[in-house]
């Protein structure tokens, strides 16, 4: 299944999609309820699909499949983290400690856009950038899961562009508490909630293997593939649910993958070639199994003056 939720005539629904359309289901209930059903009421749900209202793709507003409480972003492909480490001090190696477990920031979850809306420039960014990566739906609580039974709790898997004002960012990582105004600002997700069962033939070794790219305007600027994560998404969720909860409708994304995002490009060259992103950009993601996600980059409104910079409160002798 590939259910979707969409907005037509200024009305919210829930539909899968089919033959390039998006097909309603007779149900009241969200998008995580019908994924919760046993496979056989599911299926006679998706049979019914269609019955009150079908559309094609492009006449709808795709809607961000969930609507999640807590959003966890990983960095689980080795060659990005690798490529980011060129742009700092000292020998540009992994660190010794990103090996020993899979690490993670939280993410704004008010912050999400659906797979084809404009995204708004963020305020006093001279490097905006994207992060192509697949996310991992959870469907249900999950806390201390064991290894053995961690995919009984993914739901499914979709589309994340986790975008990024670098200059903003780089500021914000010198204070030692990682990202904040880089990052909170936006996050595609979307197009739709692709089923584990839908992406079985692309399981290589009992891993994902989707081929990812990344393009603007057109042209494509990146590539990899979901097998060079150093953890399945299982793993992600083990370590996520070890000691805490993970809550129905979470999302686990893998990380930017190699060559998927601008600044690890320009960590590798030395150059900002390509440029970071301007108003007018589109920026387009797609993932076998997962489909495709299309973003505008567009001017945004007039935002509030920042606040003025902190005065030292003590003396030299007390820092």
């Amino acid at each position: 299944m590939r259910i979707a939720r969409y907005e037509h005539h200024g009305f919210a629904h829930v539909g899968v999609i089919k033959h390039g359309q998006i097909h309603s289901l007779p149900t009241r209930l969200d998008v995580l309820e019908i994924l919760a059903l046993p496979p056989r009421e599911r299926d006679r749900l998706e049979l019914q699909s269609g019955r009150y209202h079908r559309a094609d793709l492009d006449t709808v507003r795709l809607l961000p499949p969930v609507e999640p409480r807590a959003m966890r972003d990983f960095v689980a492909f080795e060659a990005h983290i690798a490529g980011m480490k060129k742009s700092e001090g000292g020998s540009g190696e992994v660190p010794k400690e990103w090996y020993s477990a899979p690490a993670f920031l939280f993410m704004n979850p008010w912050s999400l856009y659906g797979a084809t809306d404009d995204i708004p420039m963020p305020p006093d960014t001279q490097a905006l950038d994207f992060e192509l990566e697949v996310a991992a739906i959870i469907g249900k609580s999950a806390r201390d899961v064991p290894g053995d039974v961690a995919g009984e709790y993914i739901a499914g898997y979709t589309i994340l562009n986790d975008w990024s004002a670098r200059d903003i960012q780089g500021q914000e990582m010198k204070v030692g508490l990682g990202p904040s105004k880089g990052k909170d600002f936006a996050n595609t997700l979307g197009p739709w909630i692709t089923t584990p069962d839908e992406l079985e033939p692309y399981r290589v070794d009992g891993r994902l293997s989707l081929d990812m790219s990344v393009a603007i305007n057109g042209t494509i600027v990146g590539t990899d593939n979901s097998g060079n994560m150093s953890w399945t998404f299982e793993e992600l969720l083990v370590h996520s649910a070890r000691g805490a909860v993970v809550g129905p409708g979470d999302v686990l994304a893998s990380g930017t993958c190699s060559s998927g995002a601008l600044a690890e490009t320009w960590s590798r060259t030395g150059t900002r070639t390509p440029p970071p992103l301007q108003v007018g950009d589109v920026v387009t993601m797609t993932i076998a199994g997962l489909g495709s996600i299309e973003n505008r980059i567009v001017a945004a409104p007039a935002s509030p003056d920042r606040v003025a910079p902190a005065q030292r409160r003590y003396s030299e002798d007390r820092l």
